[in-house]
């Protein structure tokens, strides 16, 4: 993968990263966890290797099992057990105009003085919707909805209307618009395949940078020039979840950057987890929301 924006000069870029940290608001509330919810049933169904001091993780996925066994009907219905629609009380959709176009976008929970802010980026063909579906993907979105409504979150949902620098602008509005109200709230930016060319322009960016408590990329892409992203000198949390068998991004690549990215700042907080025999979508399905947001936040302080 190539980088994704041009940069300026370092001293510069340190200036404008240093700046937008102190004036980013209040500093970050302490670090807190979020309380189970449905552990038994969205834990990860067995670890089959551990290394890297935790770092990488091999976790077991059978389609047999998580797909056939979890769901009602194959990859659109979970089983009602998975599911618990009361955060459809508080979900509600919204438009934010912007100097660079509308964003039209999904949010659930507190719009205004939440603890914390997650965001999903949706890949190529996805839209607003996909991340607020109760019931695909095994019913993990659900999941995150009713983690961030129960822990006084706040989830978003947004349309993408491209991967390149437009969609990018209107997401660090949208991210600035709902931190504003919520100040000191980490955001969470969760990106799904191609949505992980805006998580790493979001991430190079000095005004979102500091925001950030975490980068989450699911079956996603990496980043070359990993070395001169914002986020990385703020050493921003970044959990990468990939199937094995992904043959849009292959996880060899991903890997070689998880461990060029550990070789070249020692102890960076970036995890590997493997989903073995998984494919391109069952990162979504199968990311354990409550471990990896509790990792993050515990990694950033």
């Amino acid at each position: 993968m190539t980088s994704f924006c041009r940069r300026p000069g370092r001293l510069i870029r340190a200036v404008l990263i240093a700046a937008a940290a102190l004036l980013s608001s209040p500093a970050p509330v302490a670090a807190f966890e979020l309380a189970p919810f449905k552990d038994g049933l969205f834990a990860y169904p067995g670890i089959l290797a551990m290394d890297d001091n935790g770092y990488r993780m091999v976790v077991d996925y059978q389609e047999k099992r998580d797909i056939h066994q979890r769901d009602e009907v194959p990859e659109k219905k979970v089983r009602g057990a998975y599911v618990d629609l009361s955060p459809r009380r508080v979900q509600r959709e919204a438009v934010l105009e912007t100097l660079f176009g509308s964003v039209r976008h999904m949010t659930v929970g507190r719009t205004k003085g939440a603890r914390l802010i997650t965001i999903y980026l949706h890949g190529q063909g996805g839209n607003r919707l996909q991340g607020v579906n109760d019931y695909t993907f095994g019913g993990n979105f659900n999941r995150i909805k009713n983690l961030m409504v129960r822990n006084g979150g706040l989830y978003l949902s947004p349309d993408v209307s491209n991967f390149g620098d437009m969609g990018a602008a209107q997401i660090a509005v949208l991210i600035r618009h709902y931190r504003e109200a919520s100040p000191g709230a980490p955001v969470i930016i969760a990106c799904g395949s191609m949505g992980g060319a805006l998580c790493w322009k979001l991430a190079d960016r000095p005004d979102i940078s500091p925001l950030l408590g975490g980068i989450l990329l699911l079956g996603s892409m990496w980043q070359n020039d990993f070395r001169n992203v914002a986020a990385i000198h703020l050493r921003v949390p970044i959990l990468i979840g990939h199937g094995s068998q992904d043959r849009v991004f292959p996880v060899g690549a991903v890997e070689s950057f998880h461990r060029k990215v550990r070789k070249a700042f020692p102890g960076y907080p970036i995890r590997f987890v493997r989903f073995e025999t998984g494919s391109h979508g069952t990162p979504i399905r199968m990311i354990d929301w409550r471990d990896a947001i509790n990792w993050m936040l515990s990694a950033r302080g």
